[in-house]
């Protein structure tokens, strides 16, 4: 067995064994859910780091830098954004409300079942992404170091998870991105130093780099820009990166797991500042990578970070494919986590009459369900760019995100506002995506009819045809519009009078209407 395989199946070992110790602690569905309520300051900012440093934020980055450049080292800044947006304005009211899923805000404010779903839905449909790419890169790595085939390896990588979510809950998913978050950062930093100073130095490698955007064909200044992929596409990761963080539930089962109300807004920023340094650190890897094999090199996935450290010798390779693997799993088991709170509470009506132990069996159930059924996913998929697909379910998550905003700090929002504003934003995000799918391709561009339209109209907006666009700014105009125009059921006065006691002094100096 080789070094890089032994390394590999050392990690996942402690890893599985961690989760069945921590089974332990898990007595209640609260236990499971959000720690029970129970975590400090550091242990908060380990676990929220750990889902945005996930496969996006490592080979994710890696792979856009290497093929269009320092430009997508803004998903850092997003990152840092995002997580300390959800700190200063949605954390505390997630704790106060109680909430495990986002969906509940809207049962709370309006009684409203629809709401509730349909955020849910966008929500999902960013998750599932993320439960299919994590067992689909175990495998991958699994597979390559060891020679197993491709499906043996997705098996074990979703076993992993699902085993781990299932036995170590919340909780346990924070404990163990704390040893996560500096496997990811400090080995990957190792990499990339040594394998910079075996290239010669920093110099060498933008002699080197250089050299290859040449080959390429390639704008070097607009490569070695951070505006170089330019304004449109930058604003459109923010949105997607940022603005939708609000809504992942994942943060508010976390807003509800520290152990006082005091430790979350200096948790979140804890949070920001460590997952910022991750994308920067890949980033750094995907330069090297891009002078060592050029931006043409069709390395993808894990293997556009593994690859340089697996070429300068065993250990430092298997030190490589542990920090992804550490990557992948510090995003996967919270996620899957928060994708079964979200299906129980928000899909099935009557978990909110179950007692703890039902309730603990129904989440463990489904996590079970979902987890196995995101792996057969991943063993029949084939996926390329990690980052551009996250991004669209980034994206679908954007008005869910706008719609609680305003419930917080707009006291008129009303629940047709809210139902209409995320459904229009949901579906024309996805309309704009699967026509620019369909008919954005250069071959449309004489196909004549509907498709030559879009293609000439897609040529013309560039890159402000990202769907993350419409995500935006059809809720931020449906929710207000239909709120003000549209009816306002009797007896919602009563219901926002306890709503807005119970989210407290957050109101004060926000509610301007």
């Amino acid at each position: 067995m080789s070094i890089t395989a032994l390394v590999i199946i050392l990690y996942l070992g402690f890893f599985a064994a961690f989760g069945v110790y921590l089974n332990r602690g898990n007595k209640t569905a609260s236990d499971w859910a959000i720690g029970g309520g129970s975590l400090g300051v550091f242990m908060l900012a380990a676990g929220v780091a750990g889902t945005r440093i996930g496969g996006a934020g490592t080979y994710g980055v890696a792979g856009d830098v290497i093929n269009e450049g320092l430009g997508h080292l803004w998903y850092g800044v997003n990152s840092f954004a995002a997580l300390f947006l959800v700190g200063l304005f949605f954390a505390i009211p997630y704790r106060r409300l109680k909430v495990v899923s986002v969906g509940q805000v809207f049962d709370h404010r309006f009684g409203s079942y629809r709401c509730q779903w349909l955020t849910s839905l966008c929500v999902q449909a960013e998750y599932l992404v993320v439960n299919i790419i994590e067992p689909y890169v175990i495998g991958s790595i699994v597979s390559g170091v060891t020679g197993l085939p491709f499906v043996v390896g997705v098996a074990i990588g979703g076993f992993l998870i699902v085993t781990f979510t299932v036995s170590g809950g919340l909780k346990g998913t924070a404990i163990a991105n704390v040893v996560h978050c500096a496997v990811i950062i400090l080995g990957l930093m190792l990499v990339g130093v040594v394998a910079m100073n075996n290239l010669g130095g920093w110099e060498e490698v933008r002699s080197l780099a250089d050299g290859m955007l040449v080959a390429a064909d390639k704008d070097e200044a607009s490569w070695w820009s951070f505006t170089g992929i330019g304004w449109a596409t930058i604003i459109a990761l923010f949105i997607s990166a940022t603005i939708h963080t609000p809504a992942a539930s994942v943060y508010a089962n976390y807003a509800s797991s520290a152990g006082k109300q005091d430790y979350l807004i200096p948790g979140f920023f804890l949070a920001g500042i460590v997952a910022a340094l991750m994308p920067m650190v890949a980033g750094f890897i995907g330069i090297l990578t891009m002078a060592t094999y050029g931006s043409e090199s069709g390395l993808t996935s894990y293997l556009n970070i593994a690859q340089l450290a697996m070429d300068t010798g065993p250990i430092l390779g298997g030190i490589a494919l542990a920090a992804v693997l550490a990557a992948v799993i510090s995003s996967g088991a919270p996620i899957l986590l928060a994708s079964a709170t979200m299906f129980v509470n928000d899909w099935i009506p009557a978990a909110k009459h179950y007692d703890s132990d039902k309730k603990l069996r129904t989440y463990k159930i489904v996590t079970v369900i979902y987890g196995t059924a995101a792996a057969v996913i991943a063993w029949l998929g084939n996926i390329s760019s990690v980052l551009q697909l996250l991004l669209l379910g980034f994206a679908m998550v954007v008005p869910p995100a706008i719609a609680v905003a305003y419930v917080f700090y707009w006291r008129r929002t009303t629940e047709q506002g809210v139902f209409w504003g995320m459904a229009t934003g949901f579906a024309g995000g996805l309309i704009m995506w699967l026509f620019n799918t369909l008919f954005g391709g250069v071959d449309n561009a004489t196909a004549g009819g509907f498709a030559q339209w879009w293609y000439e109209l897609v040529s013309y907006l560039g890159e402000w045809r990202d769907p993350s666009f419409l995500t935006l700014m059809l809720p931020l105009i449906v929710i207000p519009v239909v709120s003000i125009f549209g009816p306002r059921p009797d007896g919602d006065g009563e219901m926002a009078d306890e709503f807005y006691t119970r989210l407290g002094s957050i109101k004060r100096n926000f509610d301007w209407a």
